[in-house]
């Protein structure tokens, strides 16, 4: 058997964000929210259903699941493989406009119910703990107390999660395993094989998966690798231009030494000049008796 990767945010849509597998969503949700009791999510209804073709242009759509529950809290899911600029400002600004759209006037204040924002990422965002799960609310700053439970977020870093399968200890803990090694596994685990994970691995099957599906899903992986491409280029790019740019300064120093200050001409060479050839012009500043001959071109 296979499986579609639910880091993926197109299969993490298609295996929580549909219509027929609310039960999948509603389990993930009150596992990590705690919910007991009376709190337990007794309808769910999701605001956005998956429909493949509503996000063909997948790199211009954000693939989250927007769901409320009976009370009217509205919940925001989202998997985020790559980091992107002003990532936490981004996951702010959605909940809170998710919250001030309930209404259409002020004086409705009474009817805004609470807003639950849930990030699952790929990578580690906050470096200051261990845990992978972590709930951020406003308190008060003298007695530690939260008046303000109006929006809250929740966090579940996947790399910090490193429990073997045979320790996973409870039901969030399944589902957190589910989604980082799901798209891994070639067969369904035996700690894995009880509801609700057998109906969530039957979502993430491939062969379960439409033609479009499975190109939208291709599309996705794609995606994320050219966007994890460019950021290891831009990378390398940086560090090149570091080197470069730490040898032509070396080299400026080294002329300036033998030869005194340098004419516009040298030091506009020296600043469109490549790595490799500054190297080789710092080779020649011992023998060459001029400063043009330094600088000539490279042999």
């Amino acid at each position: 058997m296979k499986f579609i990767d639910p880091r993926i945010d197109f299969a993490f849509k298609k295996i929580f964000g549909s219509e027929s597998a609310k039960d999948l969503l509603v389990s993930f949700l009150e596992s990590l929210l705690g919910l007991e009791g009376d709190r337990r999510i007794a309808e769910l209804t999701i605001l956005d259903p998956f429909l493949a073709p509503k996000i063909r242009e997948l790199k211009y759509s954000i693939l989250d699941v927007k769901c409320r529950d009976h009370r009217g809290v509205d919940y925001i899911v989202e998997m985020q493989v790559q980091k992107v600029a002003a990532f936490l400002k981004r996951i702010q600004y959605n909940a809170a406009k998710a919250y001030a759209h309930q209404i259409d006037r002020g004086e409705e204040y009474p009817k805004l119910n609470q807003v639950i924002a849930i990030t699952i990422t790929d990578f580690v965002l906050f470096d200051g703990f261990n845990h992978c799960v972590s709930r951020h609310e406003s308190r008060e700053t003298i007695t530690g107390h939260s008046y303000l439970q109006e929006i809250l977020l929740f966090f579940v870093e996947l790399p910090k999660f490193v429990k073997p399968l045979e320790n996973l200890d409870d039901l969030l803990d399944k589902w957190i395993y589910f989604i980082k090694y799901a798209g891994s596994l070639q067969e369904v685990p035996e700690k894995l094989s009880t509801a609700p994970f057998r109906h969530a691995f039957e979502m993430a099957m491939v062969a379960n998966m439409t033609a479009e599906e499975l190109e939208m899903y291709d599309k996705a992986g794609i995606a994320i690798a050219d966007a994890r491409g460019a950021v290891e280029q831009a990378r390398e790019e940086g560090a090149q231009k570091g080197r470069q740019d730490e040898a032509a300064s070396m080299l400026t120093r080294q002329l300036q030494r033998r030869f005194g200050d340098l004419p516009s001409w040298a030091s506009q060479k020296i600043a469109d000049a490549e790595l490799s050839t500054l190297e080789e012009w710092s080779l020649r500043i011992l023998d060459a008796p001029t400063l043009e001959s330094v600088l000539a071109e490279p042999s």
